[in-house]
């Protein structure tokens, strides 16, 4: 998964306007209690992000 693809599921979950403020403020325990975008920036996969994201959204398994 690509960045772009990271943040268009992002964005079609969240809204385009909230996304990036959900992603820079949320702490998701299994990314190191990193937030997405501090975990993205630390150089996580958007694939390994994406998977915390889905878990803690509770999305349904056809969006993971």
């Amino acid at each position: 998964m690509r960045h772009t693809e990271f943040w268009a599921r992002m964005d079609r979950h969240l809204g385009d306007g909230y996304a990036r403020v959900w992603a820079d403020t949320f702490v998701i325990g299994t990314l190191g209690h990193r937030t997405a975008a501090q975990a993205l920036d630390a150089g996580v996969t958007p694939k390994e992000v994406w998977r915390a994201v889905w878990e803690v959204l509770e999305l349904p398994a056809s969006e993971r």
